[in-house]
């Protein structure tokens, strides 16, 4: 059984909670800003003092308003400043945030808030406040509300003038380490999402811990634009990390006007999705194509991978070092550009990134620091550190972790970050650790020789073949689903005589992409899954795709849906994994055509 450790830095102080967190940061530099709100075309920045001094304001207003110390009082709102300021205060307040997905269905609002015992919530919007009307008869726990457009915050805050300091400090003082800080719902690919207590303790420990070993990516002066969801542990953990260590924060949750915001911001370091990556790259490489010029970023796109992977020798050729500082004036600063012109870093986790775009972004100038954790970790458990760092894997334990890999692949932790229970549901505890108190992720991986971690897939979603062949989904998937036109695949094949897969176009880059081919830019998804270039491209990704596994592990047959997986639909969790199980299920029907009475063996699509 391999395994890798790595001791803990900064010993634990049983007693700190997350809110002495703040109370240090301000004592030690209490006119440094922590957070930027938008102002017209800029940004305003709030010190470490005035956000603290918001801070109590706002609890003495939940106090006044009756919220109890461990109460829970959940959360409904878009990834902003008003997000971490009603987080802070209910820490302040005593108080523990259940945070919801701004895009939870109703029977989703429902279930989390009866499993909680939620006795309030906070609402951003009319539309979400209708979502919980829906089921408010049925909440009897519920009892107070606020909607934060109808002005909550400055409601509250007005409220609480009779509450004193000294009561507030005796609230914020009540937890320790081992209480309740939050209880984070998993959004979960199959089944009823379960509540994941996350202890003050797993913050407090990890952020000291992580920003002495990220110590490069948050030093003073950093800074870091948040786009991903707050509701989500690992933005969550991020910004608790930032309050820590001093790190200047902005949201901007319309990635719609993400680049724009990145540009006026400026943020040294980025924390994304994979995803983000392949769309910037993907836009970047449409937009020079449209303009006659995409032969020159494709022979950038090259030479900057080469000059990363040389790197790692050691040793960069005369040649393509010359290559490299040319395309660095004429390409690579461009981009750097679109990123704000000061992102050095960028940590990416959720799924893998390609070994092409790391080599590609590093080139550019922004290591991507690839990392991996769940609900049940806090968020990260391992991490690429700027001193220690492979492309291709999640990097080394963080301190005060030990990582190994059980018998049967799987990857299971101990550590600082480790959940304490599934709430309600002392069973799902129990088979969640290993007998001697490690954490089962789950999830499948491997370590190497230093001690850097790889993932490889899901332990529930390996496929076995009707010749007993073993095939993990994500080796095919991933490297598929960076294709410009692929929004979204989905191999299939468990029990059946060959691999499968299917195929969803991505309709914002879709476009684009037809008009570089010289065709309809404004043709139907029905239309572009029966256009000849169309099959052309997506085999041409498939062959990629096949190219990182074996004969019996490779995509035979595919078929393109004239659909989208999206979150509403109940295909995608709100983290954008896909819900496998959802997706072979309501795509039953396409996936028995492709196999039918007498399936192929040779690589074929069903719309040709």
């Amino acid at each position: 059984m391999k395994q890798s450790h790595t001791p803990i830095l900064i010993p634990p102080v049983p007693e700190d909670n997350i809110s002495d967190l703040l109370e240090q940061r301000v004592a030690a530099t209490p006119d440094r800003p922590l957070f930027s709100v938008p102002v017209g075309d800029g940004w305003r920045d709030i010190s470490a003092t005035e956000f603290r001094r918001q801070v109590i304001t706002l609890a003495k207003g939940l106090a006044a308003a009756g919220v109890e110390p461990g109460d829970r009082v959940a959360l409904i709102c878009k990834t902003s400043y008003p997000w971490t300021l009603v987080d802070f205060a209910l820490h302040y307040a005593g108080a523990v945030m259940v945070p919801v997905y701004e895009t939870s269905s109703p029977l989703q609002i429902h279930w989390i808030l009866e499993d909680s015992g939620a006795r309030a919530i906070i609402t951003e919007s009319a539309e979400h406040a209708a979502r919980v009307a829906e089921v408010r008869s049925d909440l009897p726990a519920l009892e107070l509300d606020w909607r934060l457009d109808e002005g909550a915050i400055d409601t509250l805050s007005a409220g609480g003038a009779e509450i004193s300091d000294e009561e507030i400090e005796r609230r914020r003082s009540l937890a320790v380490g081992s209480d309740m800080a939050t209880l984070i719902y998993t959004s979960g690919s199959t089944g009823r999402p379960r509540g994941c207590v996350l202890t003050h303790s797993n913050f407090v420990d990890l952020a000291r811990n992580a920003g002495s070993a990220l110590d490069e990516v948050v030093q003073p002066g950093a800074s870091t634009l948040l786009f991903v969801t707050l509701a989500h542990v690992f933005a969550r953990f991020i910004s608790v990390l930032a309050v820590h260590a001093g790190v200047r924060v902005g949201h901007q949750p319309d990635t719609t006007q993400l680049l724009p915001s990145l540009g006026s911001f400026k943020p040294t370091f980025l924390l994304a999705v994979p995803r983000v990556f392949e769309k910037v790259y993907n836009s970047a490489e449409q937009s020079t194509a449209a303009d006659g010029k995409g032969k020159i970023f494709r022979t950038a796109a090259k030479v900057a991978v080469e000059h990363s992977e040389a790197l790692d020798t050691g040793k960069v050729p005369f040649m393509l070092g010359l290559k490299f500082k040319v395309f660095d004036k004429l390409v690579y600063a461009k981009l750097r550009e679109k990123l704000g012109g000061n992102v050095r870093y960028a940590v990416s986790g959720s799924a893998p990134l390609s070994h092409y775009l790391g080599h590609f972004y590093r080139s550019l100038g922004v290591k991507i620091l690839e990392g991996y954790g769940l609900t049940e970790t806090t968020a990260p458990v391992s991490v690429n550190l700027p001193d220690k760092f492979k492309i291709g894997t999640v990097g080394p334990a963080l301190p005060g972790h030990t990582i190994r890999i059980g018998d049967d692949g799987e990857v299971e932790i101990k550590g600082i970050d480790v959940f304490k229970e599934y709430w309600n549901n002392p069973t799902a505890t129990r088979a969640a650790f290993t007998d001697d108190g490690f954490f089962r992720t789950g999830d499948l991986g491997s370590l190497d020789d230093d001690g850097y971690l790889t993932i490889t897939g899901r332990k529930k979603e390996i496929i076995v073949t009707a010749g007993g062949k073993n095939v993990s989904p994500a080796a095919l998937e991933d490297p598929i689903r960076a294709n410009t036109i692929i929004g979204q695949v989905v191999v299939v094949g468990d029990q059946k005589p060959f691999i499968s897969a299917l195929v969803t176009l991505d309709p914002e880059m879709l476009p684009a992409w037809l008009n570089n081919q010289g065709e309809d830019p404004s043709m139907s998804l029905e239309e572009a899954v029966r256009n000849p270039k169309v099959l052309a491209e997506v085999q041409s990704a498939i062959d990629g795709g096949n190219k990182y596994v074996s004969r019996a592990e490779s995509i035979r047959k595919f078929v393109i849906l004239p659909t989208e997986f999206i979150e509403a639909n109940g295909h995608l969790t709100p983290k954008m994994s896909i819900r496998r199980d959802a997706i072979l299920r309501d795509f039953a029907g396409e996936i028995a055509k492709l196999y039918g009475p007498n399936p192929q063996t040779e690589l074929v699509n069903t719309q040709a």
